[in-house]
C-alpha cells in the first residue's frame, strides 16, 4: 500500500477509549456485598485491564448482559445490536437469519469466538447468532477493525469474544421462564458450583420455541417457527502455582420453518417452503501454565462440527461444516514490556452432499507475535503481526499497531491494522437463497483490508464522553453478479470499498440513575457495476440511541430506550430504492423479591414493521433464488415479553 494511503487512513480514523468500561462492576445478585471485579480483557491475549489496553476494546459487562437477558433470553442478537458501531443485519427474512456488521463492514468479516475459540466455526452461519443463549456469559469483548494479526483471516472486520461466566465460591444458579406476545417461549437453566479446591464447573441448558407468524396476512411467514435446545457444560481449574484451564463442550439442535404458509403461494402461484435443520457439537480447551518465574505457556484447541439440512422450495441441500483449531504460545512480562509469540493452525471444511462442486478445505498454519511496551505510566505502544500460509490464497502478512496515551482524565488511542479474508460461497445472498443458482467459483482473490482509528475519551465524576473516528479500505471485495435470469456468480469488485465514520457517546450517572446518548455516522461506498461509486446497501448513514436506566441492586430496574435508524440504499427492491428512517422505542422493568424476580419488556412500541410500508415478497423470484426483498426495518413489529426468574 502506498505510504500516502496509510497516512490518509490514520488521519481520518479512530478507536474508542471506553473509559466507562473500566469502571464497570460485575454484580451477581446471588452474592452478598458490592465487590468490584476488575475487567481483564481476554481477546487481546495480554491480560491487561480494559483501561490499560492500547488496542480498542469495548466490554459489555455482566450487569448489561443481565438487562438484555430479560429482553431476549434466547439469543445474543439484542445484546450486540444495541452496542455502538455494531449492527445486527437480517440476511434472510424467510428464516430470520442475521449476522453482525462492524462499523459498516459486511457480516462475514466478523469473527465470533467463545473464550477465544472458534466454537461456532471459522465463518459463523447467519443463523448462528440466533442460536447462542446469553445466560452463561460473564462479559462480551468487542474489537473493531482488522484483528487478523492475532486471529487470522476470519477477523478482517473485527472480533466479538464471548467470555464464559466463572463460578463463585458457593454453588449458585438460576431458572428463567419467558413468554412473548408473538407465541414465543424460552426456558433456560444455569448452575455453577465448586467441585474441589482447584476445580469448579457450570452447566447451562435451554429450550426455545417460536410459533410461525404471518403479520400482514400475505401468506408469507414474517416470523419463522423454530424449536431449539442447547446444552453446554464447562470445567474450570485453577492451580496453586498460577496455572488455569477451561474445558468446554456444547451441543445444539434446531428446527426452523419459514416461507409460504400452509395452502398459500408466492405471487407466481407456487408454494415455497424454507426450512433449516441444524445439529452442532463442539469441544474446546484453554490452558495456561507457568513454565518459569517469568514465562507462561498457553495451549488452545477446539473442534466443531455442524450439519445442516436446508430447504429452498423443492431443493433440499444437505451439508456439513467442520472447524479444527490448535494454538501453542508463550508469553512473558517484565516491569514495562510484555511479549507473546506462538504458532497456530486452523482448518475449515465444507462438504455438500447436494452440490459437491462447492466443497472446500481451507488450512492456514500461522506464526504470530505481539509486544506491548509502557514508555511511561501515560504512554503505551503495542505491535502485533501474523504470517499465514493459506492453502488456497498463499502467504499473507497481517500487522497491527496501536498507541495509548492517558494524560489525566483523558484517554487517547490510535490504531492501524491490515488483514485478509478467504472467500467462500457463503455471502449473505447465498446463505439466504442456497447454492442451486450459483455458478462454480472461479479464480477469486483474497479480500484484503486496511483499517485505522483515532479516539479521544474523557471521564470525570459522573460524566463520560467519547469520540471515535474510523476508516477502512477493502480491496477485491467479493460480490454477487447476475449471469442470467436464474444464474449468479461471485466476482471480485474492481476498486476499493471504503468506509469512513465516527462514533460519539455521552453518559451521565447520578446515583442509581444513568442516561446515555450515542450517535454513529457511517459513510460507506463501493464501486458501481457500471463505473463510478455508490453508497453501500443496507448501511444507514445516521444511527442514534438514547437510554435512561434506573437500577438498584436487590430491588429492580426500570429503563427506557429509543433508537433511530436513518435512510439506507436498497438493492434489487422493486418497491423503493431508499428505505424510510424510523425510531424503535422500548420500555422494560424488573421487580425483585428476594431470589425471585418478575420482568416485563415492551419492544418496538411504535410497531415499526417493514411490511407496513411495502411487501416483503418479491413479484417474481430473484436471479439468486431469493423470494424476499432485503430487510431494512424490523420484521416482527411490536413484541411484549415477560416472565419470572428464580435464583438459587
Amino acid at each position: 500500500m502506498p505510504p500516502s494511503r496509510i497516512h490518509r487512513l490514520v488521519l481520518i480514523a479512530a478507536a474508542s477509549a471506553l473509559p466507562w468500561a473500566a469502571q464497570a462492576q460485575e454484580h451477581d445478585p446471588h452474592e452478598e456485598g458490592d465487590e468490584v471485579e476488575e475487567i481483564v480483557v481476554q481477546a487481546t491475549r495480554s491480560g491487561r485491564r480494559v483501561q490499560d489496553e492500547p488496542i480498542r476494546v469495548e466490554v459489555i459487562n455482566r450487569e448489561e448482559i443481565e438487562e438484555k437477558i430479560l429482553m431476549r433470553p434466547g439469543n445474543i442478537a439484542m445484546l450486540l445490536s444495541e452496542t455502538g458501531g455494531l449492527r445486527v443485519q437480517v440476511t434472510s427474512p424467510g428464516l430470520g437469519a442475521s449476522n453482525i456488521r462492524v462499523q459498516g463492514m459486511r457480516g462475514r468479516y466478523t469473527q465470533l469466538l467463545a473464550d477465544g475459540l472458534p466454537l461456532y466455526g471459522g465463518q459463523v452461519p447467519s443463523l448462528g447468532l440466533l442460536q447462542i443463549p446469553p445466560t452463561d456469559l460473564g462479559q462480551v469483548e468487542v474489537i473493531k477493525g482488522s484483528a487478523s494479526a492475532l486471529y487470522g483471516p476470519s477477523a478482517l472486520g473485527g472480533v466479538i469474544n464471548l467470555v464464559s461466566r466463572r463460578p463463585g465460591a458457593e454453588p449458585h444458579g438460576d431458572l428463567l421462564l419467558n413468554l412473548t406476545s408473538r407465541d414465543g417461549q424460552d426456558l433456560t437453566a444455569y448452575g455453577a458450583t465448586p467441585l474441589s479446591p482447584t476445580w469448579s464447573g457450570s452447566l447451562i441448558g435451554g429450550l426455545h420455541r417460536q410459533g410461525a407468524q404471518d403479520l400482514d396476512d400475505d401468506g408469507w411467514t414474517d416470523m419463522p417457527r423454530h424449536e431449539r435446545w442447547t446444552l453446554r457444560p464447562r470445567l474450570f481449574w485453577a492451580g496453586a502455582e498460577g496455572g488455569t484451564a477451561l474445558l468446554t463442550a456444547g451441543a445444539m439442535g434446531e428446527d426452523r420453518r419459514g416461507g409460504t404458509q400452509r395452502d398459500r403461494t408466492t405471487p407466481t402461484g407456487e408454494a415455497f417452503r424454507q426450512a433449516q435443520d441444524t445439529l452442532r457439537f463442539d469441544l474446546g480447551a484453554v490452558v495456561a501454565a507457568p513454565l518459569t518465574e517469568r514465562i507462561t505457556g498457553h495451549l488452545r484447541a477446539s473442534a466443531m462440527t455442524q450439519a445442516h439440512d436446508h430447504r429452498f422450495g423443492e431443493v433440499l441441500e444437505e451439508d456439513r461444516h467442520d472447524t479444527f483449531f490448535g494454538e501453542a504460545s508463550v508469553s512473558t512480562k517484565t516491569e514495562r514490556t510484555s511479549w507473546l509469540a506462538g504458532l497456530a493452525v486452523q482448518r475449515d471444511v465444507f462438504r455438500s452432499e447436494t452440490f459437491p462442486a462447492f466443497d472446500y478445505t481451507h488450512s492456514a498454519p500461522a506464526l504470530f507475535a505481539q509486544v506491548e511496551h509502557d514508555f511511561s505510566e501515560a504512554l503505551t505502544l503495542a505491535a502485533s503481526a501474523r504470517f499465514d500460509q493459506h492453502s488456497e490464497y498463499g502467504s499473507r502478512f497481517s500487522p497491527r499497531f496501536s498507541l495509548l496515551y492517558r494524560p489525566g482524565p483523558w484517554t487517547l488511542r490510535a490504531s492501524y491494522g491490515r488483514g485478509f479474508y478467504a472467500p467462500t460461497p457463503f455471502v449473505e445472498e447465498i446463505e439466504a437463497a442456497g447454492l442451486s443458482r450459483l455458478e462454480p467459483l472461479g479464480e477469486l482473490k483474497a479480500e484484503t483490508a486496511e483499517t485505522a482509528s483515532l479516539d479521544a475519551g474523557y471521564a470525570s465524576g459522573p460524566i463520560e464522553a467519547n469520540l471515535t473516528l474510523f476508516a477502512a479500505d477493502i480491496d477485491d471485495a467479493v460480490r454477487l453478479e447476475e449471469v442470467a435470469a436464474d444464474r449468479v456468480r461471485l466476482v471480485n469488485t474492481r476498486g476499493v470499498t471504503r468506509t469512513r465514520g465516527a462514533e460519539a457517546l455521552l453518559r451521565y450517572r447520578f446515583g442509581d440513575f444513568t442516561v446515555t446518548g450515542s450517535y454513529v455516522h457511517v459513510d460507506a461506498t463501493e464501486p458501481a457495476p457500471g463505473g463510478g461509486r455508490r453508497a453501500a446497501p443496507l448501511t444507514p448513514r445516521h444511527t442514534a440511541g438514547f437510554v435512561a436506566m434506573w437500577e438498584e441492586h436487590g430491588r429492580g430496574r426500570l429503563g427506557f430506550e429509543a433508537y433511530y435508524t436513518g435512510r439506507q440504499r436498497l438493492d434489487d427492491n422493486p418497491y423503493r430504492s431508499r428505505s424510510k428512517p424510523y425510531w424503535e422505542l422500548g420500555l422494560m422493568g424488573e421487580v425483585i423479591f428476594g431470589r425471585t424476580s418478575l420482568f416485563l419488556n415492551l419492544e418496538n412500541l411504535l410497531d415499526i414493521r417493514q411490511s407496513k410500508y411495502d411487501p416483503l415478497v418479491l413479484p417474481r423470484r430473484a436471479p439468486d433464488g431469493r423470494w424476499t426483498v432485503e430487510a431494512w426495518a424490523p420484521t416482527e413489529g411490536f413484541v411484549a415479553n415477560g416472565g419470572v426468574r428464580l435464583r438459587f
